[in-house]
């Protein structure tokens, strides 16, 4: 068995004050994907680029103190690419990890913003990322595309859906983007195995959201449909506190 863990953290140094190395070791997945580290690797304390039995791998936002994605794996990839489109890429929104089973896709979404300010930004980014999914399905990987896609899929998906409709994450071209991947062939695991709703990913920091569960679940672990037989499990671990955000952990048989 494989696990591989996605969160957003909100920033990577705020979250290492909070006991992240601890429950790293607690946790202990094969992989670790996190998203908006917020930073560079020489701003980093050296705990968190030397972390026993993992090799570290990041891509950040060349604006300071912004985005960014990283990755701890306990099996060194054979190769680790960006996406290839600098108007992405500096702001350090995508990892490819390549392993023999599968290329780890480490990603974050852009956030359209009010009034859709990035929906154009964030639609070319989505577009941009699943031509990169087909064409590494075309020729013969699997893909397992984890991290903050900053869009909630359906009305389930969000606990107040009908009051969010003109917000960022739940526009209509967000939705439509999302039923386009899934028609392109890419399986939401989540819902593989939990079918009803009240399940989450981020809350709002504001009105107590966490604590009375008005949320969205806008971090996913998907996966071309040619490799969901080696899905065994999908967990939103909504108890593990520290972000916005909570991990979502995916098991493959492989």
């Amino acid at each position: 068995m494989t696990t591989i863990i996605s969160w957003n953290v909100n920033g990577i140094r705020a979250i290492h004050k909070k006991g992240f190395l601890d429950w790293l070791a607690a946790a202990d997945p094969d992989m670790l994907c996190i998203q908006e580290i917020k930073g560079k690797p020489e701003q980093f304390p050296k705990e968190l680029l030397e972390v026993e039995g993992y090799h570290p791998f990041w891509r950040p936002a060349k604006r300071p103190g912004y985005s960014g994605v990283m990755t701890y794996s306990k099996v060194k990839p054979h190769q680790v690419e960006v996406l290839g489109d600098d108007a992405f890429d500096d702001e350090g929104r995508v990892q490819l990890l390549y392993y023999p089973d599968y290329v780890l896709i480490n990603t974050y979404f852009p956030n359209s913003q009010e009034k859709g300010r990035r929906i154009d930004y964030k639609i070319a980014f989505c577009d941009a990322l699943l031509k990169r999914c087909k064409e590494l399905e075309n020729s013969g990987h699997n893909v397992v595309l984890c991290g903050d896609y900053n869009i909630a899929h359906k009305a389930i998906d969000l606990k107040r859906p009908e009051d969010n409709e003109e917000n960022p994450g739940y526009l209509p071209e967000e939705r439509a983007w999302m039923d386009k991947f899934v028609g392109e062939g890419f399986v939401d695991t989540f819902r593989m195995f939990i079918q009803e709703g009240d399940h989450y990913t981020w809350w709002s920091y504001r009105t107590r959201a966490r604590e009375r569960n008005i949320g969205w679940r806008i971090d996913y672990h998907c996966v071309n449909e040619g490799f969901r037989d080696q899905v065994a499990g999908c967990e939103i671990m909504s108890d593990v506190i520290g972000s916005d955000h909570c991990p979502v952990k995916l098991v493959l048989a492989t």
